[in-house]
């Protein structure tokens, strides 16, 4: 590293008033100042998250060396609104580097990507790839793009290319799955293969997210506020619904979890559409009275969660999921809660049966769900220690700050 406090430029097209710029973003950055970096945060902000949460993110960022831009995101007219944003960031690129070049750019999948690229070929800043999924698979299979208007199919091979020319020309590429590492280095189109691919999972709050940490009284009030008896069997599932996330099945689940376990209740930890879920649950025939809704601050969820004896979620088994990284499965680790999942996402199959952490479906059909549900009415085999290791290991914010550390030195020491 040949400056004493190198200066990074970190790109997020996502904003860091959203809750993943608080738990993803921030923690790693500000962990990585330890080891003697500055950063400056450009960001493209939601307007009502901005409003509700800045004064959090300021506050997050007080004590560090991290200074924080926030830019508008637009999101109409489709298209247009983010090469609009691409030009944004451009000019805030040339105008910081009057005053300072940046020693090194960090930048998140899709228009950050972009703006990164050329950043590299204008000034020669040293790129870091920071490919957080495949973003214009992502686009299409989330029903984004529609591959049968023109537009989309031209964007989509534009997207691709950039995609290419961001793995070939950056001066390291990191990814969150193993699955998504050995995609990449199967792709004969990319130059100078096998390129330099790390693997950093989504990263996990173990010291928030920690069982010895529960407070009983306000675990207490929310079993009484919910109406959740001793007797009662909990299953909780964590985030929002609906997208990725799979309602439909895993309400059928649900249902036949139900038929073999009566006194089983359904605990929605969600932030909203409230409705939509308790519509699912009925049109599954989940009785009502058994599914809990309630939104929760994020040091209220481990207390949430802890209710459970085990949490469910079913995602996307897509081509772009490969390359996901669920944080609510770190979360829900480190709390030691088994959970039940579906194969085709990430690394969450093989994490889950390599460290005894519950039961992954290959499938959606009442064959398989009652398979599992059997399972759950026995004893249950899982050690909440064990998994609770586990999420310490592949999911610790110490962790992945010591891997960037890692590939940060590499890059700068190279440049």
């Amino acid at each position: 590293m040949k400056k004493k406090h190198p200066h990074i430029l970190f790109l997020s097209y996502d904003g860091m008033t959203d809750p993943l710029g608080q738990s993803q973003v921030i923690p790693y950055l500000a962990g990585l100042t330890r080891y003697g970096f500055r950063f400056t945060i450009l960001s493209f902000d939601k307007p009502e998250k901005y409003v509700l949460h800045k004064n959090d993110v300021e506050t997050q960022i007080a004590s560090f060396p991290i200074t924080w831009k926030s830019v508008p995101y637009h999101k109409n007219p489709p298209v247009l609104s983010g090469m609009y944003d691409l030009q944004l960031m451009k000019n805030f690129i040339r105008k910081k580097q009057k005053n300072e070049l940046f020693d090194m750019v960090h930048a998140r999948t899709g228009i950050p990507a972009l703006a990164a690229l050329w950043m590299k070929k204008k000034y020669g800043t040293p790129f870091l790839n920071d490919i957080r999924g495949f973003w214009a698979d992502e686009r299409i299979d989330g029903g984004m793009w529609n591959m049968a208007n023109p537009v989309f199919k031209l964007l989509y091979r534009y997207f691709k290319s950039k995609e290419k020319q961001c793995i070939e020309q950056s001066d390291y590429n990191n990814c969150l799955t193993a699955a998504a590492q050995k995609e990449i280095l199967s792709w004969k189109n990319i130059k100078g293969q096998p390129r330099p691919v790390s693997v950093i999972s989504c990263s996990a709050d173990v010291a928030l997210f920690d069982p010895a940490n529960i407070d009983e009284v306000l675990k207490n009030k929310f079993l009484h506020q919910l109406n959740i008896k001793d007797t009662d069997f909990v299953m909780s599932y964590l985030g929002s619904i609906g997208g990725w996330y799979m309602t439909k099945e895993m309400m059928e689940f649900c249902k036949v979890l139900q038929d073999e376990i009566p006194n089983t209740v359904f605990l929605f930890i969600s932030p909203g559409r409230h409705q939509e879920i308790l519509d699912a649950a009925k049109a599954a025939g989940i009785l009502e009275h058994t599914v809990k809704i309630i939104s929760a601050r994020r040091k209220e969820v481990p207390v949430l969660l802890s209710l459970s004896k085990y949490s469910l979620f079913f995602i996307k088994p897509c081509y772009s999921k490969i390359a996901s990284s669920p944080t609510k499965h770190g979360e829900i680790m480190a709390m030691g809660i088994p959970v039940i999942t579906n194969a085709g996402v990430g690394d969450v199959k093989e994490i889950v049966l390599q460290n005894e952490a519950g039961y992954v479906l290959e499938s959606f059909n009442n064959r398989a769900y009652k398979q599992v549900a059997e399972k759950i009415k026995g004893t249950n085999p899982f050690s909440t220690e064990k998994i609770r290791q586990a999420a310490l290991k592949i999911y610790s914010l110490e962790t992945a700050v010591e891997a960037y550390h890692k590939v940060y030195q590499n890059i700068l020491e190279d440049s």
